[in-house]
């Protein structure tokens, strides 16, 4: 994304950035080197994407204020399973080579409800390497449009700037949809719990099917 920007910033259009983590980043000093706007979000306690959401508005209204023509929201995506894609936005999904062949398939809603899959670090697998796991992607995800990006050099970020440029601008965040709903997140462990047993769950549980006859 910083190499996107770069490209972005070239066309002289405004740019800000805001990174949502969960504990503690330092990403934004990589934004800021940019001379750009940013802004960090920390979820604590909270699950990150749920906090992503619950801040949508209030990023939109910091953008303005900015004056930026484009923002660039970015999510942990630690647990693979949150997906924070909203429709009518340019939802981008970045995953390296390194992660596995089958890992396009367990990141879930992430990547499946992404409008563009950027995928980096191509440079250190095979030709074979980098066309399989394309493919594995493409299986998760037939619509989103496939890049690959090299993090390092920027080789491959002005396409990703021109596909940036081609969406359609925001009217507002405010009423959109997301494109998947969010997983469940309200027990006793949410609410501060630390002692482990059943008697102390409470809320949304879920156990594990061992395939036992009670």
């Amino acid at each position: 994304m910083v190499h996107a920007i770069r490209h972005l910033l070239r066309n002289r259009l405004a740019v800000a950035a805001c990174k949502i983590d969960c504990l503690q980043t330092s990403d934004d000093e990589r934004y800021a080197k940019l001379g750009i706007a940013v802004a960090v979000g920390l979820s604590d306690y909270i699950c990150p994407d749920h906090f992503y959401v619950a801040n949508l508005e209030e990023v939109e209204q910091w953008a303005k204020e900015q004056r930026a023509d484009v923002v660039v929201l970015e999510t942990a995506g630690l647990c693979h399973r949150c997906a924070p894609a909203v429709y009518d936005c340019l939802n981008i999904c970045v995953i390296d080579n390194l992660v596995g062949v089958d890992t396009p398939k367990k990141v879930g809603p992430m990547l499946s409800s992404a409008d563009i899959v950027v995928i980096t670090k191509g440079d250190i697998v095979s030709q074979a390497e980098r066309e399989v796991f394309r493919y594995k992607v493409a299986m998760e995800n037939p619509q989103a449009r496939i890049l690959e990006v090299n993090g390092l050099t920027g080789q491959g970020a002005l396409t990703l700037k021109n596909a940036i440029l081609d969406c359609q601008p925001l009217d507002g965040i405010s009423g959109k949809e997301l494109k998947s709903p969010m997983p469940a997140a309200v027990c006793s462990y949410c609410a501060g719990e630390t002692t482990i047993g059943r008697n102390y769950q409470m809320g949304m549980v879920k156990k594990v099917d061992f395939g036992r006859l009670d």
